[in-house]
């Protein structure tokens, strides 16, 4: 099964066509960083608009790269929730009059799940089979800090959650906070390797009611009151994103073992754009006793190839969307 895929949940317009949620047949990407990075963030309004722009010439280069025409697409998947709500409604709108005008069916992806099952796509870097069921997956982006628990394929339940702000908005808000720049999780990283981890002890474990509830409100905070002491001196920021950086992956790691601790689980699956940070992934494979699974940096941030994947489970399993299919900004998983 031929599926093309779309994505507009945020800054990236992206196209895919994806083979039996497999076979990546292509996978174009118009990103939005640079022209929102002037801003110190997403606009969202005009990302909504510059999707408008990029739609049309994105998903033809997809087919030209597919070397396939409409008559061998069998299928057209889009991302409805959650997310930026006009971004969104420019990529359902527009796979609605696709699948409309080619007589195609429609198959509906929350963008959460296409971080799940991005490990499904067979390129290099990730495993040559699903992985083992029951498996934990940490879904760690720009908005979104979730702990999910898939007992099978399309079977997962949400078993935590921030309550404030996600690991990638702390990272963004922190390198805005020490004039690094957007987006924050590459910039931070960077620029840690050159700093002391243990120079500042910022809280890495929050109070909060569950163990598996994550905050990063605190650690955010006590970020900005470091800043305050250096004024009119020299900001050490090195060692201020070194410490932070520490502290995040702490409590990102310490809360996924304590997961493993609760639900039976085989492996464990990193996702979303903050698990291409290094430190993560080497932390969690060092602590975990499952193995610990993570794709390649690319399909991390937000493409249409992982919502394909996802896409052929739904097929697979005979859930279509119907022509009313409208967009869920706030929409969860399990």
């Amino acid at each position: 099964m031929r599926i093309l895929a779309i994505e507009t949940s945020c800054d990236e317009t992206a196209a895919a066509v994806v083979e039996d949620g497999r076979v990546l047949r292509s996978h174009v990407v118009a990103s939005q960083a640079a022209f929102h990075a002037k801003y110190g963030g997403i606009f969202p309004e005009l990302a909504a608009r510059m999707h408008v722009e990029a739609i049309v010439p994105v998903t033809r280069e997809a087919l030209s790269q597919a070397g396939l025409s409409w008559e061998a697409i069998d299928a057209i998947a889009v991302t409805y929730g959650p997310g930026l709500p006009g971004s969104l409604v420019v990529g359902v709108s527009f796979a609605k009059a696709l699948a409309f005008a080619r007589r195609k069916p429609l198959i509906a992806v929350n963008h959460l799940e296409g971080h799940l099952y991005a490990h499904r796509l067979r390129v290099e870097g990730n495993p040559p089979e699903d992985l083992p069921t029951p498996f934990l997956a940490l879904i760690v982006s720009g908005g979104h800090t979730e702990l999910i628990w898939a007992r099978d394929l399309l079977d997962h339940r949400r078993v935590g959650w921030t309550i404030d702000d996600a690991a990638g908005e702390a990272f963004d808000k922190v390198a805005r906070l020490l004039g690094l720049g957007f987006p924050g999780g590459p910039a931070i990283e960077r620029i840690a390797r050159e700093g002391d981890p243990q120079a500042f002890p910022f809280p890495a474990l929050p109070k909060v009611d569950d163990p598996l509830w994550f905050s990063f409100s605190g650690l955010k905070t006590a970020v900005l009151r470091a800043v305050e002491r250096f004024q009119g001196q020299p900001l050490p920021v090195a060692d201020l994103a070194a410490s932070f950086q520490a502290a995040v992956v702490e409590q990102l790691v310490t809360k996924t073992l304590e997961a493993l601790r609760r639900y039976e689980a085989r492996a464990i699956l990193i996702s979303g754009g903050v698990s291409a940070n290094q430190l993560l992934r080497s932390e969690m494979a060092r602590r975990a006793p499952v193995p610990v699974v993570a794709p390649p940096p690319w399909l991390c941030t937000d493409n249409a190839a992982m919502i394909g994947a996802a896409a052929e489970l739904h097929a697979r399993a005979g859930r279509f969307a119907s022509l009313d299919l409208e967009v869920d900004p706030d929409a969860k998983i399990g």
